[in-house]
């Protein structure tokens, strides 16, 4: 398909997500709440509905030709996955339902079976609770301590402290990559790098980075990556681990049943070879295939594309709404040219709550998100019961934008007008 120059990356993918189109309230649907999951393109939704329509079978388990093909997609999707993050090789890539089964999966499989009492995993006051609350269960059963970086003043990751608070105790060291409230984007590469001189390991949480930005995890060098594949234009109900070879070798199973187990005796069973090892019972198979024609799509725009443009949408976004005295955005600004943090605004307005804003824009055709974001840690941090955030993807627009920004204005207004009288 061609499209002339002036068109914006938006406008050339705009009609591939049909679910755009589509009017709320009797307005024209706004979608700003990609961070809590982003839309699914029509290839994707296509792939998914083929696997059920045309080759609907089980993977690894059978000699006819539709297992044979439904598993030759499957696996075709983890080399796709492999390729993206720039991993060494495909055994690398574990699928799991999502993230936050993907933290678990390292938190028992590893934790577990590696941290001693006294032993320190450092995680920051900003992680989503899929990376706080596994490290609890992990922290109560092994006498491990939890430690956390606080903010900069700048709110963004404290690197300095980090600095103080790594010691020789530290085993762990699990942080996010870009933060889905605050929208920092925090410098992993350097992390890993202070982690591993203290020998220990470091897990990045990429939930909010893998969507938006190009990941080299050999660059990085994180021992583990997690991320969820709804927030990357694929289906729920699937996801991925990213684990170096080494690590994952030396990790016990997660989950019993079948697929994982080379041989089974009534007394003891052995285990199959990565990735398998790791992927017990009947996968999401429509959901991996979808999950790689995901990343075909992105693929095909360019993740560099995608960053440039969401960074032209997030100069606009702080733009337009530093020009409303009433909100009070959390996080790094971004420069100029809208970089220096994600496509994503997180903020509060005096005397409103983020439900109430939330609430009266959805009237308006604009679905924001309000609530803690499932950072209550952070939230409490800061002070706040809650916040409002409108967070971009690259089927955005600037009209969406100013849409969105008139309905603030103008639900601020009403608020102002109800407590004045």
């Amino acid at each position: 398909m061609t499209f002339t120059s002036t068109k914006t990356l938006a406008d050339k993918v705009r009609q591939d997500f049909p679910i755009l189109h589509q009017e709320i309230h009797g307005k024209p649907l706004v979608y700003l709440d990609n961070a809590a999951t982003s839309q699914k393109p029509l290839a994707v939704l296509n792939a998914w509905r083929d696997y059920y329509d045309q080759y609907n079978s089980n993977v690894h388990r059978g000699a006819h030709f539709l297992s044979a093909k439904a598993t030759d997609a499957y696996e075709a999707a983890r080399d796709k996955i492999t390729k993206f993050i720039n991993a060494k090789s495909r055994q690398e890539i574990v699928y799991t339902r999502n993230a936050s089964e993907a933290i678990n999966l390292v938190a028992y499989s590893w934790g577990m079976n590696n941290l001693q009492p006294g032993d320190e995993i450092i995680l920051s006051v900003m992680e989503h609770h899929s990376n706080i609350v596994p490290w609890q269960f992990v922290a109560q059963k092994t006498g491990a301590i939890l430690k956390f970086v606080e903010l900069t003043p700048e709110e963004t990751f404290d690197l300095e402290q980090f600095k103080q608070l790594i010691s020789d105790k530290t085993k762990m060291v699990s942080i996010v990559h870009v933060s889905n409230t605050l929208g920092c984007i925090n410098p992993v590469k350097e992390i890993a790098e202070i982690a591993h001189r203290y020998g220990a390991k470091f897990l990045m949480d990429a939930c909010q980075s893998v969507p938006h930005m190009p990941i080299d995890v050999q660059a990085i060098d994180c021992d583990w990556l997690v991320a969820s594949g709804h927030k990357m234009c694929a289906p729920t109900g699937i996801g991925f681990l990213y684990g170096k070879l080494e690590l994952l070798e030396a990790m016990p199973p997660f989950f019993g049943g079948g697929e994982m187990i080379a041989e089974v005796y009534l007394d003891h069973s052995t285990y199959a070879e990565l990735p398998h090892k790791f992927e017990a019972g009947t996968p999401a198979i429509g959901e991996a295939i979808a999950l790689g024609a995901a990343i075909d799509y992105l693929t095909n725009i360019g993740m560099d594309k995608i960053h440039a443009y969401e960074a032209e949408l997030t100069a606009y976004l702080f733009e337009q709404l530093g020009q409303i005295p009433q909100i009070r955005i959390y996080g790094p600004k971004p420069d100029a040219h809208g970089e220096g943090r994600a496509a994503l605004a997180a903020f509060t307005a005096e005397g409103v709550h983020a439900n109430d804003l939330a609430t009266l824009l959805d009237q308006e055709g604009v679905a924001i998100r309000s609530g803690h974001h499932c950072t209550q840690p952070l939230h409490r941090h800061l002070g706040l019961a809650g916040t409002a955030r409108a967070s971009l993807s690259f089927y955005n627009t600037r009209e969406e934008i100013d849409v969105f920004i008139k309905a603030l204005k103008d639900t601020l207004d009403f608020f102002a007008s109800v407590f004045a009288e």
